[in-house]
């Protein structure tokens, strides 16, 4: 699809309006996420260049301090995917909308898709569509929403390491940032299934908080699915059998 065609979409518009509706807490995120990388000991080039490339800021914050404490690379990358496991559950739930583009494109749209960008996409297209006008829409809608959160998050971030010598945590801006990612977290908390993950997850990961290397990520994010499983498996036998036809 031309990208020319699908800036001129009316969804394209609306998309980039849905997403300048929650820029703020975006912002907030993306800033306090590059102070923190600032003043970490870094360095500023490495700061900088992983806040233009990684688009995932709680995988930064999370490997950031395994690699100045020297963790194993095994480690900061595991800690990492574990992380962002939630982005292949969002890529499944896609699959159908986007497949009839090529695979660069899908890669395109697939690193753009973020939290807010996912939640608010399915909210507007709860069904993939099956014409060539419904998938110009949905793409066009996806790209300016998750283009504006992309622009949002990656100018902040690197506005937070630029400025993090002159921008103390004390400003409250860390917890700007949690209050934005409990907004993300509720949006997506929707059904029964997914509150108990979020409980469980948040109760592992405080009771196994001082495990080294933020281990307790690992074990909060384990134990989440394993439970999620566990539960989703008892559900399905305790179902009725379907009446014969």
């Amino acid at each position: 699809m031309p990208a020319l065609s699908l800036s001129r979409h009316p969804e394209f518009r609306q998309g980039a309006l849905d997403m300048l509706g929650v820029a703020l807490g975006i912002g907030a995120w993306g800033l306090m996420t590059g102070v923190a990388i600032g003043q970490s000991g870094l360095g500023l080039a490495p700061a900088l260049l992983m806040n233009l490339t990684v688009f995932a800021g709680s995988a930064q914050l999370a490997a950031t301090p395994l690699i100045l404490a020297g963790a194993p690379l095994w480690v900061v990358f595991a800690t990492a995917l574990c992380v962002n496991l939630r982005f292949m559950v969002f890529s499944a739930h896609m699959r159908p909308y986007l497949m009839h583009l090529p695979l660069c494109q899908r890669l395109f749209c697939g690193y753009l898709t973020g939290d807010l960008t996912y939640v608010l996409f399915v909210k507007r297209f709860a069904h993939p569509a099956t014409d060539a006008p419904g998938r110009e829409a949905q793409v066009a809608y996806l790209i300016a929403n998750g283009g504006v959160n992309w622009l949002t998050w990656t100018t902040s971030s690197v506005v937070g390491v630029v400025a993090a010598n002159f921008i103390p945590m004390s400003w409250g801006l860390g917890f700007a940032g949690i209050l934005a990612l409990t907004g993300m977290a509720c949006s997506l908390a929707s059904s029964r299934l997914r509150w108990v993950a979020a409980v469980a997850a948040a109760a592992v990961g405080v009771a196994s908080y001082a495990l080294p290397l933020r281990l307790n990520i690992l074990l909060a994010i384990g134990a989440a699915v394993a439970l999620c499983i566990l539960l989703e498996k008892v559900h399905v036998r305790r179902e009725p059998p379907a009446a014969p036809g």
